[in-house]
């Protein structure tokens, strides 16, 4: 069935306030959280989201920022786009795009569960064989690994499971990581792209009128 999609907007671009935290700075990250939560409220619509650390940042430190029964609503209805095509039990029209797709669970997509349905979305393009890479944080965690103080802990984070795996893969194999972080780190790390795993979708979509 058709789905209507809507956009999220404010006088600027809306903001889950995560970098504010990540830096220390909890009264502009409340303050952002809140004119989030305006711009999203007044409707019981999904909110749908790419990245893990964003979209989660509305399930879980919004609660802690603002808490109570507004904050509360919006986080029952925040997901990943993954965890609404499995819930929704979408049929979209796909094609092969390739013999075999090599997935890095971001750590918030493991922390919250939703790892799973994003590796289920990937299992319905037809021929995909899709393997999950064992492995824990890449080691980027958002700016940690920019820091110069960090970029050594963040390079021996990567090489500990996911760097290799990565270096070992196929070159004709895709290689998913739904965060922008991990995604940098693969490519500073082993040199290959790795693709936010909506693009995968994008690629095996059959457009045919």
């Amino acid at each position: 069935r058709a789905v209507s999609v809507k956009a999220a907007d404010g006088k600027r671009p809306l903001c889950c306030g995560r970098t504010y935290l990540a830096a220390g700075m909890v009264d502009e990250a409340r303050a952002e959280a809140r004119r989030t939560m305006d711009a999203l409220s007044g409707s019981d619509l999904p909110v749908l989201g790419l990245e893990p650390s964003c979209l989660l940042t509305l399930r879980d430190e919004f609660r802690s920022l603002l808490p109570g029964d507004e904050a509360d609503r919006l986080a029952g209805r925040a997901m990943l786009l993954s965890e609404f095509l499995m819930r929704e039990k979408a049929e979209l029209p796909l094609k092969p795009v390739a013999n075999a797709a090599h997935i890095h669970g971001h750590c918030h997509q493991k922390s919250f569960g939703a790892f799973p349905d994003a590796v289920k979305t990937l299992r319905a393009v037809p021929g995909l064989e899709v393997k999950p890479i064992t492995s824990s944080c890449c080691g980027m965690a958002g700016a940690f690994g920019y820091d110069a103080r960090r970029v050594e802990v963040s390079k021996a984070m990567g090489e500990l499971s996911l760097a290799p795996a990565v270096r070992a893969a196929p070159a004709e194999d895709v290689i998913v990581a739904d965060g922008t972080s991990c995604r940098h780190q693969i490519s500073d790390l082993t040199g290959r792209t790795a693709l936010h795993s909506v693009r995968v979708l994008d690629m095996a979509l059959d457009r045919k009128p």
